[in-house]
């Protein structure tokens, strides 16, 4: 898909090549907080992504464990206590913070099957304590969609199940991406039960589906979305999305009473898709403009 031209919120966004800026009436203790993923920012468990992070204008950052392959767990750099209190003090130092722990790893493995998969969760949730950090993203992936493969939905409840006691101990919540609906999804949380197993969000998921985003919202509700990942597929970016409309996104959130990370995944312009602080630097400005103004 080729770039569209800028819409007229270009014209009121700062340019990327001038130093960071926040946007008018942004706070650190607003509602809805604009983060960026290490590992799409090509930064994967690299010190160097909150720097980055900072330089686009991102309020915080969603950390990866790691790969996994066929490691017992996942290759975590943070489980060094040295490398994590770097982490920290970075953090601290540019006032960024730290929206989450991804298990990216899943997305190619099947989390119904991967022997010590329970574990490797666990790993993440230690490290969720030693960095208090409240929400991690567990994505099904392609093994664990269940509208393809529904027969390993006993599997992966109650894998879920004990996952959410582990979570529920550690006072965390893991945030799931399932390729259900949203009817399908509160089915799902119901059956697993645990408080501290909830949705993260995805945009781009209803979209590529033809199905309305915001309705998939209302029915979720805001107790059932911990986080979103507030992007849509690659091509253009999100000032340009003609199938995303932000202001009707907010407000429906605003209706909802829902607040928390909106974390940017995607949305690059498919004509510079490794011009990291083009993309994201322009997504996170335009998602400034539509959540914090």
């Amino acid at each position: 898909m080729a770039a569209l031209p800028f819409s007229s919120w270009a014209i009121d966004m700062p340019r990327m090549d001038m130093p960071r800026m926040d946007m008018p009436g942004m706070s650190k203790k607003s509602r809805y907080k604009i983060a960026v993923i290490d590992l799409m920012i090509l930064k994967r468990q690299k010190l160097s992504a909150l720097p980055l992070a900072d330089e686009i204008g991102a309020d915080g950052l969603e950390v990866d464990m790691g790969g996994l392959g066929d490691r017992p767990t996942f290759d975590n750099k943070l489980a060094d206590p040295t490398v994590r209190q770097q982490y920290l003090d970075k953090a601290k130092e540019l006032d960024l913070e730290f929206c989450s722990l991804a298990m990216t790893g899943f997305y190619a493995q099947s989390f119904a099957k991967r022997d010590g998969a329970e574990k490797m969760v666990g790993d993440c949730i230690e490290t969720m304590k030693q960095m208090h950090i409240k929400t991690a993203f567990l994505p099904l992936g392609i093994q664990g969609d269940l509208v393809k493969n529904p027969e390993l939905r006993p599997a992966i409840v109650e894998r879920l199940k004990t996952v959410g006691k582990m979570a529920e101990q550690a006072d965390v919540v893991i945030g799931i991406e399932t390729a259900l609906d949203a009817k399908g999804e509160v089915e799902l949380l119901k059956e697993i039960g645990s408080k501290s197993i909830q949705i993260y969000f995805n945009f781009s998921n209803p979209l590529k589906e033809g199905r309305d985003l915001c309705e998939e919202l209302r029915i979720l509700g805001k107790n059932r979305i911990c986080q979103i990942h507030c992007t849509d597929e690659d091509g253009v970016w999100l000032q340009n999305n003609t199938r995303l409309d932000m202001k009707k996104v907010k407000a429906t959130l605003d209706k909802m009473g829902w607040k928390g990370w909106l974390v940017i995944e995607r949305s690059r312009d498919a004509s510079k898709p490794r011009d990291v602080k083009g993309n994201f630097g322009a997504n996170t400005a335009f998602m400034k403009a539509i959540f914090q103004s």
